[in-house]
C-alpha cells in the first residue's frame, strides 16, 4: 500500500503537538480550555491553506479520544452525513471535520443542524473565506469562529525538524544532512503554509540519490527546486526577509522610488506577494494616509489585479502602486490619531457617554434622561451645531493634528481648525 505524504504523517495527535496558533491552542487558550475540560462546542477554523486547519481538528480528537470524521461540503452527499449521523447515535459524539463548510447547501445544512443543537456532532468547520460573509448564518450563529494565523518561519522550521527527527512517522530513520540555508529556504519560502513546505522537503529527500556513505545531502539549490521558489538572502534567523520588508517600507516613506523598486524586485523574485500585498496596503494608510486618501483604494485595485493575473504580470500593477505611493505626499496623523485615543482607552480614561448622546429609541428613555436636548445636525446651517460629545473626563481632548503635506489634508484641517474654534 502507497505511503500517505509526509504531511498528512506528520499531522499533530494532540493538542500539545500542534505547531503555531498559540492564540488558540497555548496553554489557557480557548481551545486548550475547551479540550481540557471536553467541553467542545462547534467551532469555524478559517485562515489560508496549509496553516494548521485540519491539524487542529484531528488534535481535538486525538485529545479528547472522540471519534473523528472528515467530509467535504461540496463533494460529499447527504448520505455520508446520514452515516456520521449514525455512529453519532451510537457513540454519543462524533467530531465532523467538514472542509469548504462556505459551500455547504441547504440540504445538508438543515439536516446537520438538529445534531449541532443536541452536541452529538461537534462540528469543525474548515474555509479559506471570512466567515462572516460566505457562511450561512444559521450554522455561524451556532459556531464559535476563530481565525488561524500563517505560521513564522521559525513555527514552520520547528515542524520540518520534528519530521526529519521522528523516526515513526517522519524521515528520522535515514541519514538526512540538510543545510541550514536549505531548512531556512523551506521554512521562509513557503509563506506560513506548513503543508507546503512539508511536501516540498519530502520530494527533496526522495528525489535525492544517497552518496555512498548512505548520506542524503540537501543543499538550498534542492530546495528552491522542489520549493519552486527562490532563496532570499537570509541569514539563518531568517531575519533577511523581514529587512527587506522593512526597508521596502522605510524606501516607500522617505520616498525614495528607486530603493523601492529595488526591494520589491527582490520580493518579487522571492515569490512572496502576500507580504508585497499586505506591506503595500500597510503603507498607503499608516504613511500616505490623508495626505491622499485615493492612494489606499487604487492600491487595493493594483493588488487585486496582481493577485489574479499573478507572475510575471503581477510586477506591472505592483510597480504602478509603489511609484505612486513613494511620490505621494506623507502623512501618519491617522496612526497618530487613533493610537493617542487608544492610549487613553487602555489607561482607563474613558468616562460616560453624556445622556443627550445616548440611545433613546426605547420605551422609558425619556424618563431616564436618554437623549434629551441633543441638537441634530442636520437641522442647522452647514450642517454642524456647537454641542459636547466626548465623555465629560475627555471634553477639552484633541487626537487629530492635522499634517499639511498634501492637499487633502489642508483642507480638513481648515476645517478641522473652524470647528475647533465654533466648540
Amino acid at each position: 500500500m502507497q505511503q500517505k505524504p509526509l504531511a498528512f504523517r506528520m499531522r499533530p495527535r494532540t493538542i500539545e503537538e500542534v505547531v503555531g496558533q498559540q492564540h488558540l491552542v497555548g496553554d489557557g487558550k480557548i481551545i486548550a480550555r475547551m479540550v481540557k475540560a471536553k467541553q467542545l462546542t462547534s467551532m469555524i477554523l478559517y485562515g489560508p491553506p496549509g496553516i494548521g486547519k485540519t491539524s487542529i481538528a484531528s488534535a481535538i480528537a486525538g485529545s479528547t479520544k472522540y471519534a473523528f470524521r472528515t467530509l467535504n461540503a461540496v463533494t460529499n452527499n447527504k448520505k455520508d452525513m446520514e452515516i456520521v449521523a449514525a455512529e453519532a447515535k451510537m457513540s454519543g459524539k462524533v467530531i465532523l471535520l467538514l472542509d469548504e463548510v462556505h459551500r455547504l447547501d441547504k440540504a445538508k445544512q438543515d439536516f446537520l443542524l438538529p445534531y449541532l443543537e443536541n452536541g452529538m456532532i461537534v462540528l469543525i468547520g474548515a474555509t479559506t473565506s471570512n466567515p462572516y460573509h460566505a457562511i450561512n448564518p444559521a450554522i455561524r450563529s451556532r459556531c464559535q469562529i476563530f481565525e488561524l494565523k500563517p505560521l513564522t518561519p521559525n513555527e514552520v522550521k520547528q515542524a520540518l525538524t520534528h519530521a526529519l527527527e521522528d523516526a515513526e512517522r517522519g524521515f528520522g530513520g535515514l541519514n538526512i544532512k540538510i543545510s541550514d540555508e536549505a531548512l531556512q529556504h523551506f521554512a521562509q519560502g513557503s509563506n506560513g503554509d506548513v503543508r507546503s513546505s512539508l511536501n516540498a522537503l519530502e520530494l527533496a529527500v526522495l528525489s535525492t540519490d544517497q552518496a555512498d556513505d548512505g548520506i542524503i545531502q540537501i543543499d538550498v539549490e534542492t530546495a528552491e527546486e522542489c520549493l519552486q521558489k527562490k532563496s532570499l538572502v537570509a541569514d539563518k534567523d531568517g531575519d533577511g526577509h523581514y529587512d527587506v520588508l522593512s526597508a521596502f517600507q522605510k524606501s516607500i516613506r522617505g520616498s525614495d522610488v528607486n530603493a523601492a523598486l529595488h526591494y520589491l524586485g527582490r520580493l518579487i523574485e522571492a515569490g512572496d506577494l502576500p507580504s508585497i500585498s499586505r506591506r503595500l496596503i500597510v503603507i498607503a494608510y499608516e504613511d500616505i494616509g490623508l495626505a491622499n486618501p485615493q492612494a489606499g483604494a487604487r492600491t487595493l485595485a493594483a493588488i487585486e489585479t496582481a493577485e489574479r493575473i499573478g507572475f510575471p504580470e503581477a510586477r506591472i500593477p505592483l510597480a504602478n502602486a509603489v511609484i505612486e505611493l513613494c511620490l505621494s505626499p506623507k502623512s501618519n496623523s491617522a496612526v497618530l490619531a487613533i493610537q493617542a485615543a487608544l492610549d487613553d482607552i487602555q489607561k482607563g480614561i474613558v468616562g460616560e457617554v453624556p445622556d443627550h448622546l445616548k440611545d433613546a429609541h426605547y420605551k422609558g428613555a425619556k424618563e431616564l434622561g436618554r437623549g434629551i436636548g441633543y441638537k441634530y445636525p442636520h437641522d442647522y446651517e452647514n450642517g454642524w451645531v456647537p454641542q459636547q460629545y466626548l465623555p465629560n473626563k475627555l471634553k477639552n481632548k484633541q487626537y487629530y493634528q492635522p499634517k499639511k503635506t498634501g492637499k487633502f489634508e489642508q483642507a480638513l484641517a481648515t476645517v478641522y481648525a473652524k470647528l475647533t474654534r465654533s466648540k
